[in-house]
């Protein structure tokens, strides 16, 4: 079989005078040979061929719930990216979205799943002890795939119509368990972790309270992104969780943040501002005895290497285990957010509170600043 850039050959059939084509050794009869609706019918199909990747597009009536996870987990590769091209975390999300699925469903005909089997992964995602939340947005990324599907027509668009009538789980309705709304941290939790986490760690956490800044906004902060030519420093930041969106996001540090990142801009311009190794350096000084030259090393218990920066995990881990050392509920640095924006708003309203978090509506905003509930009391007491 001869092929130009991928695209099968159109053959003759000189027993039925057919015109057909091979493709990975499936025949596919196109009509009589020579007919002006058998050359365009070749044509489109081979438009096709090259659209999917040389291989024939897959009968809507028989590819399966696997096939079609397939191809769309490569979609969200190739779509779910940041500007320097490494994936987001929602390509995470949909691989394990899309697990279960495979799990309960993988082998069945795509056009055959439909409202029940739906809500069949999403009870058992509940039996698992998934939150309500998490399943709602799991069970939305479901949906999401057959949706392309069907733009891809790869399966009728009345499959993924059907799955649009199955309504999110709701509060107090379901079965799923309910997860509290986030709080800001206590302060005495804050400073009683102060011994037991880094030079490194507690400066995030300062930053965090000062500018409301994501912790993967700061973990990625280099010298060179800081402004320090006005009074108030500032970093207009490339990558962030909304930059897909074509929005800005830039941070303020106001004189006690600026005091907290003084010490660490005294390195390369490109370095990150918050380095493990520093700290792991840092934590190797104090100690009052080290390891004789001849004593054997400890196997490692994991492969887990100290990078030169900070991940959101390895941030979090930190705070996680400084919480047990001192004793306190456990809380994460996401939360610290919480803390500024509730100051911010009760302080200069919602407005400055919105700005400082870089939220484009203010309803998302609530989410984060808490209500001044003494300030309610006192007005209530002046006008009730």
């Amino acid at each position: 079989m001869s092929h130009q850039h991928g695209i099968p050959q159109l053959r003759l059939h000189k027993a039925t005078q057919q015109a057909y084509i091979n493709v990975a050794g499936s025949r596919r009869y196109l009509g009589k040979w020579g007919l002006p609706e058998t050359n365009s019918r070749y044509h489109r199909l081979a438009a096709e061929i090259a659209a999917n990747g040389g291989t024939l597009p897959p009968d809507p009536k028989e590819i399966t719930v696997a096939e079609v996870a397939a191809q769309y987990i490569k979609h969200a590769t190739n779509y779910y990216r940041h500007a320097d091209g490494t994936e987001t975390s929602e390509v995470h999300c949909i691989r394990l979205a899309i697990r279960r699925t495979l799990e309960l469903y993988g082998s069945e005909p795509a056009v055959e799943f439909g409202p029940n089997a739906l809500r069949t992964v999403r009870q058992s995602w509940i039996s698992e002890g998934l939150s309500r939340k998490t399943i709602n947005m799991q069970t939305g990324r479901i949906r999401r795939m057959f949706k392309w599907a069907v733009s891809c027509e790869l399966i009728p668009g009345t499959v993924y119509h059907a799955l649009i009538a199955v309504d999110g789980l709701r509060r107090g309705r379901s079965d799923a368990r309910e997860t509290e709304s986030v709080k800001p941290v206590p302060e005495k939790d804050i400073e009683a972790i102060r011994p037991f986490v880094s030079r490194q760690v507690w400066a995030l956490i300062q930053l965090q309270l000062c500018s409301g800044a994501r912790s993967g906004e700061l973990l990625e902060l280099h010298p060179r992104d800081i402004d320090r030519s006005g009074p108030v420093w500032t970093a207009t930041l490339e990558h962030h969780k909304t930059s897909h969106f074509g929005r800005l996001r830039t941070l303020c540090f106001g004189p006690q943040a600026q005091e907290v990142l003084r010490p660490f801009l005294l390195r390369r311009a490109d370095a990150y501002l918050f380095n493990p190794q520093e700290a792991e350096a840092e934590r190797y000084a104090r100690c009052p005895v080290h390891r004789r030259p001849d004593q054997r090393p400890t196997p490692k218990k994991t492969d887990r290497e100290v990078g030169e920066r900070y991940t959101v995990i390895s941030y979090h881990r930190a705070v996680a285990r400084a919480c047990v050392a001192a004793g306190v509920p456990g809380w994460h640095p996401h939360q610290l957010r919480h803390n500024a924006a509730t100051r911010a708003r009760r302080e200069f309203g919602l407005e400055a509170a919105q700005v400082m978090l870089g939220h484009a509506s203010a309803d998302v905003t609530q989410l984060y600043a808490e209500i001044n509930e003494q300030r309610a009391l006192e007005i209530a007491a002046r006008i009730g």
